[in-house]
């Protein structure tokens, strides 16, 4: 079985978050970059069913060689191979259009991401590739087996979650607990030094432009009310919050 696992590289949570050149440009000095955490299970699900039923497993990022640490550390992991297409992933539909450009010729059984990234977090490439490729794609995917070409997933939905059969190939945005991350061996970092990186142009070019960033306002003072004035908390609700 060939699986395809789509990584990103996104600053790391605890990050503190700023721009510059007039804020159309993200800050990145000082940034500590990750995989993608939902990535890393799409990366985890896909090891496992590599080491369980054997095939090989290819990790695909669009960016650009700052990306390549992380990279590395998913053939750590156990990818056999890595593809960096060398373009700013500039939108969910351009990132969505790499991917399906380079695996469209590659027969792929198995296209597997994150749910969303943690960056800007649309949700949505999954989505888009199956569309372009012209085979399904579910999302977000809580567990993932494979038997033969059948494929069985289990995703969530409002209030639970909904098991459904479907066959290869199929496109997949994972998310836990599809599989536990897994850390990279002292053996695995050694390896992944030989791994093949290939570095490939991007087949177009990004549709959007980005005008201007922004943060978030900042937080407005807290009110403490004591717990015996459950008047003046229901009133303040009312009258300022307005939430009921």
């Amino acid at each position: 079985m060939k699986i395809l696992v789509c990584i990103s590289s996104v600053p790391d949570t605890t990050s503190r978050i700023a721009f510059e050149e007039g804020n159309t440009r993200f800050a990145k000095a000082g940034i500590q970059y990750i995989i993608g955490p939902y990535d890393d299970y799409a990366l985890a699900r896909a090891v496992e069913l590599k080491e369980a039923g054997g095939g090989s497993v290819t990790v695909l990022n669009v960016g650009k060689a700052d990306a390549e640490p992380q990279i590395r550390k998913a053939l750590a992991i156990g990818a056999d191979d890595a593809v960096r297409i060398d373009a700013e992933p500039a939108d969910s539909y351009f990132v969505a259009s790499e991917i399906a450009s380079y695996a469209r010729d590659k027969g792929f059984d198995l296209i597997l991401m994150g749910r969303e990234t943690t960056d800007y977090n649309s949700g949505v490439v999954h989505g888009i590739v199956g569309e372009m490729l012209g085979i399904p794609s579910f999302s977000p995917v809580m567990e993932l087996n494979v038997e033969g070409n059948k494929v069985l997933i289990a995703k969530e939905i409002e209030g639970g979650k909904e098991k459904l059969e479907t066959s290869l190939p199929v496109v997949l945005g994972c998310q836990e607990p599809i599989a536990e991350w897994k850390i990279p061996s002292m053996r695995g970092i050694m390896s992944a030094r030989t791994k093949p990186l290939a570095v490939v142009p991007p087949s177009a070019g990004a549709l959007t432009d980005v005008r201007s960033y922004e943060l978030p306002p900042a937080k407005g003072a807290v009110k403490m009310i004591p717990a015996e004035e459950a008047g003046t908390l229901i009133r303040l609700l009312k009258t300022e919050a307005k939430v009921l």
